[in-house]
């Protein structure tokens, strides 16, 4: 199953974790996960919204310090660590949780990479790096959720579309900051993360999201043909005028539909001018037996006019390790070209046509509503041979009578 992230409206950490809420990961084993952590200070809720008509799921995280007085905070030893937090601390406190081997692990690599990222955009180590927004507990819980939701959904492959991001500033922290802030641009140039800037004012990309983007991101593309297993909608909080949702699918990679009556075959191909006409015979000989569907020789000039031949094999894709093997050992070549071809090819049916002096075997061939009757070579020879009648008369005829049956 292959995991895609689709996007279009950015990526926050809020956004991955209902996304894959929706997309089916236990909240049994994230509301245990997270109530392991031990953090005081927080609750979050998990809800259906709408957002511009379509249904998804929110994850929200409420610090009990928004419905405080402020003056509590001097007091109040838990909220003055808030700003003080780590990347040392952050360990400790996933460490403390009870998470799977694979959940502690990811958690901590989205984690790295955005203290990596802070460090290098205020010019500190990471060791130094005091988490303010990062650090704040909701982000510890947007992670920590993200790395359990990733391994209960036992998801191994991901792939990231490009990451829409606004534009002009945004205020936090340290004053103002311009988008992408400097973290999401740090984190998209480590990690080669597609970016598309857009003319909407504000912050679409957040650290944790472009972390989580750039954490999971194995696999460059999504396969050319898919089926969608499961597809699941996070709401983002703010309203760009268009839904606000970031889209996670799992999709399940497909064959690709056969071309005509025919799926694509190989075509393997290579120059020589060195054999003898003996080698090229054999070659060929045990091609045909290794299960090529053609062979043929074309001759070429090559290099200081040589007169030389090219080797064309026709195959179906599980013979080509085979078929390459036996042109390596009965030719002189040292490299093989191979290239995907479509085919068009006409219905084909045998059939044997009774004649008077015995039977021979007839291919029929369909083409809309024409048919057309080709004898088998070897089978007309063989009768010629032990009749005497000669090889055109009995093909014409062995012509003749198929088409006959037909009527």
């Amino acid at each position: 199953m292959i995991l895609y992230l689709e996007c279009h409206s950015g990526i926050s950490g809020d956004m991955t974790v209902a996304a894959l809420l929706d997309l089916g990961a236990d909240r049994e084993k994230l509301d245990r996960a997270l109530a392991s952590l031990q953090l005081p200070g927080y609750s979050y809720t998990v809800s259906t919204v709408r957002r511009h008509g379509m249904r998804a799921c929110d994850f929200t995280v409420s610090l009990a310090d928004d419905h405080d007085h402020h003056h509590h905070h001097h007091h109040d030893p838990e909220s003055r660590r808030h700003v003080h937090r780590n990347w040392r601390d952050i360990q400790a406190i996933i460490d403390r949780g009870a998470l799977s081997p694979r959940a502690n692990a990811l958690a901590k690599k989205i984690f790295h990479i955005v203290a990596v990222a802070e460090a290098k955009a205020h010019g500190v180590t990471v060791d130094e790096v005091h988490f303010h927004e990062v650090g704040a507990i909701d982000s510890i819980v947007d992670i920590v959720a993200a790395a359990v939701c990733i391994d209960d959904l036992g998801i191994e492959e991901t792939v990231v579309s490009t990451l829409t991001e606004g534009s002009g500033f945004v205020c936090c922290q340290h004053g103002e900051l311009p988008v992408p802030v400097p973290a999401v641009a740090e984190i998209a140039a480590a990690y080669q993360l597609p970016l598309a800037i857009t003319e909407v004012n504000g912050e679409m990309v957040t650290p944790t999201g472009a972390a989580i983007a750039a954490a999971l991101r194995n696999r460059p593309a999504r396969p050319e043909n898919f089926t969608i297993r499961k597809i699941g909608l996070g709401a983002g909080k703010r309203d760009f005028g268009r839904p606000n949702l970031l889209r996670a699918m799992l999709l399940e990679a497909t064959a690709p539909p056969a071309a005509g009556d025919d799926d694509g075959k190989w075509i393997l191909e290579t120059n020589l001018d060195d054999c003898s006409g003996e080698a090229l015979g054999l070659a060929m000989e045990q091609l045909f037996t290794t299960g090529a569907l053609d062979v043929h020789y074309l001759p070429v000039f090559m290099k200081k006019n040589r007169p030389g031949w090219l080797l064309r094999v026709i195959a179906d894709a599980a013979d080509l390790t085979a078929l390459e093997a036996v042109i390596f050992r009965t030719t002189t070549t040292i490299g093989i070209r191979r290239y995907r071809v479509e085919r068009s090819c006409l219905r084909r049916e045998s059939r044997t046509v009774q004649l008077p002096g015995g039977e021979v075997a007839v291919k029929k061939c369909t083409f809309g509503n024409e048919s057309f009757y080709y004898p088998e070579y070897e089978s007309v020879k063989r009768l010629a041979e032990a009749t005497g009648i000669a090889f055109p008369a009995l093909y014409s005829e062995a012509q003749t009578e198929a088409a006959r049956q037909d009527r």
